[in-house]
């Protein structure tokens, strides 16, 4: 049986997670989930750093294979168990939605990242606003781009749901979540009407619903 290791509120977790139930790949069935991470310890251990030197989640221990970084994660697992589906079978296509996986940890999760730590794991006493504000500001610079590319196709490579979709629909979760949580800090969000009728499509999918609290 396949092992995942992470915490649930983890957001690279929850990439995996995500991807295993739209793969139908069940908790306790098909794979076990172990909690590491932030207050449950265990990623500093000499025996999670034997599999992931990181000292990270989530890492995948498939059998005697182990993997970690949940983009490469989630490209293993769909490759493995939908390829043709879930991840493309045309090389073009999946270049383009594996493009999106990566603007979406180079791009839209570096200044993104910032304003989550900051306001959610920084004492509110500590908060650097004009900071916070600046990094608010280039999330939506490049959210308006992401909405430009929703408003021409209904997923970020095509006409289908692919596993670029994932990281995004995770990222863009959490960036409503900011939006939605500390309005009194960051400017109101911009209306982004594509990348919101994006979003609702993936957040009505079962296994987003499952996986993504």
């Amino acid at each position: 049986m396949m092992r995942v290791w992470g915490r649930t509120s983890s957001i690279n977790v929850q990439k995996v997670l995500w991807c295993l139930a739209e793969l139908g790949q069940l908790e306790g069935r098909d794979f076990e989930r172990l909690d590491a991470g932030l207050q449950f310890g265990v990623n500093n251990t000499p025996e999670y750093r034997t599999l992931n030197p990181n000292g990270l989640v989530p890492t995948l221990v498939d059998g005697d294979f182990v993997l970690w970084e949940s983009h490469s994660i989630v490209r293993y697992l769909a490759a493995r168990h939908d390829l043709g589906g879930l991840m493309p079978q045309d090389l073009q296509q999946r270049a383009h939605s594996e493009r999106w996986m990566d603007w979406t940890q180079t791009v839209l999760w570096v200044s993104l990242r910032l304003v989550f730590t900051g306001l959610t794991r920084t004492p509110q006493e500590k908060w650097d606003i004009p900071a916070l504000r600046r990094a608010w500001d280039e999330s939506n610079v490049a959210l308006r781009m992401l909405d430009q590319q929703l408003g021409q196709q209904a997923y970020c490579a095509g006409d289908r749901f692919t596993v670029g979709d994932i990281p995004l629909g995770v990222t863009v979760h959490r960036w409503l979540f900011l939006a939605n949580q500390f309005p009194e800090v960051l400017e109101a969000r911009p209306e982004l009407p594509a990348v919101m009728r994006w979003y609702g499509e993936l957040s009505a999918r079962p296994a987003f619903r499952a996986s993504v609290p």
